[in-house]
């Protein structure tokens, strides 16, 4: 759609986003065939299913920001925003906004993913935390001693990509729960420089770290969705999704 938009030719899926989006629609079409066989009365089936498409969307939805956020940066020249014209300053405005977009939404998709795997697995990581994250729910895996091969997989992807999320989790924290950050990090700047010019941040470093969350969210989601495909074929389905045992 924002390719559509910014006149650009419509996205071909490829490497580990193409992966990720074939593992989850693999995961469909085994829901879809047991739905037609099951009249699912407890909906499991039809809620995984559903959250499965929602993933789909989310993701992207997370790669169209880092697209955007990628294609307004290329339109920034100056090094501080008292130097751009007002045409550079719109341009800018919208990199911000679809970079926020975009971070915001890696730790999105991640909790939504810890949740199908915590009502998947029963992990049942509500009575450690009410309202739990991603990594709540990685954790809970080791105290639960259970899928311990997709577990495995899951840390050395977050070990793998712990400094740029680290990063983008910062920012998204101050973004959603400190009041104007943003202001207070600009009258620092304003206190450090004689010419009273906010000297922007390094862009191009921080879409590198926003594709780094892409790319974690990405293979995060392959890993999951593949080992969740290969259970239910090697069970050839015969279990309830809800509780399923390896």
């Amino acid at each position: 759609m924002l390719r559509t938009l910014l006149g650009e030719p419509p996205r071909q899926n490829e490497g580990i986003l193409e992966e990720a989006i074939d593992s989850m629609v693999e995961t469909l079409e085994l829901l879809q065939r047991q739905l037609e066989k099951n009249q699912d009365p407890t909906h499991d089936y039809r809620k995984l299913y559903v959250w499965t498409q929602g993933l789909i969307s989310s993701l992207d939805e997370l790669e169209q920001s880092c697209f955007a956020a990628s294609h307004f940066r290329k339109k920034v020249k100056a090094g501080s925003t008292e130097d751009m014209t007002s045409e550079e300053k719109a341009e800018y405005a919208r990199y911000v906004y679809f970079y926020k977009d975009g971070f915001i939404r890696c730790f999105a998709i991640l909790d939504k993913t810890g949740t199908v795997l915590n009502e998947l697995f029963q992990l049942n990581t509500t009575k450690v935390k009410t309202h739990f994250s991603y990594f709540t729910v990685l954790r809970q895996f080791g105290y639960a001693k259970m899928h311990s091969e997709l577990a495995v997989k899951l840390i050395e992807i977050k070990d793998v990509y712990r400094e740029p999320m680290s990063k983008l989790r910062k920012r998204r924290n101050m973004e959603i729960h400190y009041m104007n950050s943003e202001m207070q990090d600009d009258l620092w700047q304003l206190h450090q420089t004689l010419q009273g010019k906010v000297k922007l941040e390094d862009l191009d470093q921080h879409l590198n770290e926003l594709r780094q969350g892409l790319d974690m969210v990405c293979t995060t989601l392959k890993a999951s969705y593949g080992y969740i495909n290969k259970m239910w074929v090697q069970q050839g389905f015969r279990e309830r999704t809800k509780g399923l045992k390896a």
